[in-house]
């Protein structure tokens, strides 16, 4: 319902923060999956720096967007088929949460008896985060130092202002 409202509004304002809601829903969603570091990650992302980020943009440009005559059929129809393609394949998916799915034959007893003895950390939990999924860790770090440069180096006065500002005071 939400994307649906950000796809048909023409202020860019409501829907930037019905973006930051979109994204707040989708992390609680992860929280809900026990996936905390992807919720924490898109909380922050998606709906923060995001956020502030299209917020500096909309400083920039009008805040109502115009309107343009005509579809773009080739878009729809690109779309149609990709959504079309995405459901025929979520039916080959297995039953959520099922005992004899793939991940919990394999993975899961790997981890539950190999953690201790492969990391020496009694949390499983910080031990996977820390070491088996350590350059996914890492990577979420670095997009989130990433974004935070963006916002700084988007937020930050030009060095003419900064310059004139100083003769201003001297």
């Amino acid at each position: 319902m939400v994307a649906a409202t950000v796809v048909v509004t023409r202020d860019l304002l409501k829907a930037t923060m019905l973006f930051a809601i979109y994204s707040l829903i989708i992390a609680a969603l992860f929280a809900t999956l026990d996936a905390g570091d992807v919720a924490l990650t898109e909380a922050a992302v998606g709906a923060g720096i995001s956020t502030v980020l299209i917020l500096a943009v909309l400083a920039l440009v009008p805040r109502h967007e115009k309107r343009q005559a005509g579809h773009s059929l080739p878009a729809l129809a690109i779309v149609i088929v990709t959504g079309a393609a995405l459901v025929y394949a979520s039916f080959d998916l297995p039953q959520f949460g099922h005992p004899d799915n793939p991940v919990q034959q394999h993975l899961a007893p790997y981890f539950i008896e190999q953690t201790y003895a492969n990391m020496g950390i009694p949390n499983m939990v910080a031990a996977v985060l820390a070491s088996y999924r350590s350059i996914d860790t890492m990577g979420e770090a670095v997009v989130i130092l990433t974004a935070g440069i963006a916002v700084y180096a988007l937020l930050s006065p030009a060095p003419r202002r900064r310059q004139r500002r100083r003769e201003q005071d001297s």
